[in-house]
């Protein structure tokens, strides 16, 4: 069954991951329609893919000639075309991620359970080859993981995607959600406590250029004796230090198991030691990240029984990082 989709922004991701997805997936999705707030970006993508562009979120679900709707970047709308896809009984696939406030968020998961259609959000990090590997490594060879660093450097232009037209602050909570969803699937427990830090980048916006947390999975009244994972993103450094971006970039993620340590850089890249020594592997994967996230969201839609994959895992990850924020506010542990 081909799903005739509508796009609704298109992101930082459009020409690496979701256009190329896209058309090697074009015996199951069929685009149809296009939403754009940069109009000459959504021309050129209807253009690609023989659709129309379309001027509003709320047109394009309300179109009979889609079924499902792709929401490829937030852009200023937030929860609106998810809300818009609900109303109109469409499938949503978000990668945009749920950048809300929890309220917002939680009328989301309420309006998806309520009308019943499928949602998948995305979490490339998870089915990226060298994530699928470490978990492997994890039951068979490391075991257990006991401490994880999680790292993000990003260029100041990065952080302002003038072309997608997300706000600062969004893109910086879109990377702690992923990034404290990443974390949470390889330790695969619940974190107990958060302990949140910020920096204020100085720029009279009210903004951070650094954050940090500390997730603690010990069991409740036990903190400090389980698994610790220590999350952060920077943002401090001016877009034109093309060298100092790239100078000696730390791993993004090191976790540290029972019986040895592993380094992973996405998407394909694992380094990990034990007592042998060192073991470099090649990972390769049989069809791109976007290709199979795009193949689960297609399975999710034509399946008999109602699927959503990662509304929980995504409304969870916001509220731990919006508790991160409470406790630097506060200045103590929160416990989760």
């Amino acid at each position: 069954m081909k799903l005739r989709v509508g796009l609704v922004g298109l992101g930082d991701a459009w020409q690496q991951r979701h256009a190329p997805a896209l058309r090697a997936l074009a015996d199951r999705f069929e685009v149809r329609a296009v939403c754009e707030q940069v109009g000459h970006r959504a021309e050129q993508a209807a253009a690609e893919f023989s659709a129309a562009a379309v001027d509003g979120y709320r047109a394009l679900a309300r179109r009979e000639d889609i079924d499902a709707v792709l929401i490829l970047s937030p852009q200023w709308y937030g929860a609106l075309p998810i809300l818009a896809a609900c109303e109109s009984g469409k499938a949503v696939y978000c990668a945009a991620g749920l950048d809300l406030e929890p309220a917002d968020a939680e009328l989301v998961r309420q309006r998806v359970e309520q009308t019943g259609i499928a949602f998948v959000a995305e979490f490339p990090r998870r089915q990226a080859p060298a994530t699928l590997r470490l978990k492997k490594l994890i039951a068979t060879r490391l075991g257990d993981p006991r401490l994880l660093f999680c790292h993000q450097r990003v260029a100041a232009k990065d952080r302002d995607h003038a072309l997608s037209g997300c706000p600062a602050q969004h893109s910086a909570l879109r990377d702690l959600i992923e990034l404290v969803d990443w974390c949470r699937y390889v330790v695969d427990r619940e974190a107990s406590y958060v302990t949140g830090v910020m920096h204020e980048a100085g720029n009279g916006l009210a903004e951070e250029d650094y954050q940090m947390m500390s997730l603690d999975f010990s069991d409740r009244g036990c903190p400090g004796t389980g698994t610790i994972a220590q999350i952060s993103c920077g943002y401090y450094f001016p877009a034109g230090w093309h060298e100092a971006i790239t100078y000696r970039p730390v791993a993004a993620l090191q976790v540290s198991c029972e019986h040895g340590v592993a380094f992973v850089d996405l998407p394909s890249t694992l380094v990990w030691f034990d007592e042998a020594g060192r073991h470099q592997e090649s990972l390769d994967s049989e069809r791109p990240v976007g290709e199979q996230l795009l193949g689960q969201f297609h399975r999710a839609v034509t399946s008999l029984l109602r699927k959503t994959r990662g509304l929980e895992d995504t409304y969870r990850a916001l509220f731990i990082v919006q508790q991160a924020r409470e406790s630097h506010m506060h200045g103590r542990r929160i416990e989760l």
